[in-house]
């Protein structure tokens, strides 16, 4: 389970910002995860509740903003929604091969006292 690794690095992330303010708390903590990026949501807001404890975000709330996969068609030259790294135009039935947007997996904010 590769999510207990990503929260891991999540809250590594975050809690260093947080002492670096000079918090005492992290009260929210916002993520942006791709529809590509080979994340299992449900896994990773699991292993947030138990990888949370004892640290700066011990009461933080988890907030997943998901981005959709989008890919551009180098035959009709129009962005087209993909749902796996390699998918077909819905107009002209090529394979789309550039991704541009939906691998995302960042930090987006954090809320802190």
């Amino acid at each position: 389970m590769h999510e207990m690794s990503i929260i891991s690095g999540i809250l590594n992330i975050v809690e260093e910002q947080a002492r670096a303010a000079g918090a005492q708390v992290i009260n929210t903590i916002e993520v942006e995860i791709g529809e590509l990026a080979g994340v299992e949501v449900e896994a990773l807001e699991f292993c947030f509740t138990v990888a949370r404890k004892n640290n700066l975000a011990h009461r933080a709330q988890l907030v997943i903003h998901h981005i959709a996969g989008l890919g551009r068609c180098s035959q009709c030259d129009k962005d087209v929604p993909v749902t796996y790294p390699v998918a077909l135009c819905p107009g002209c039935g090529l394979p789309v091969f550039d991704v541009k947007q939906g691998r995302e997996l960042r930090v987006k904010s954090i809320n802190v006292d």
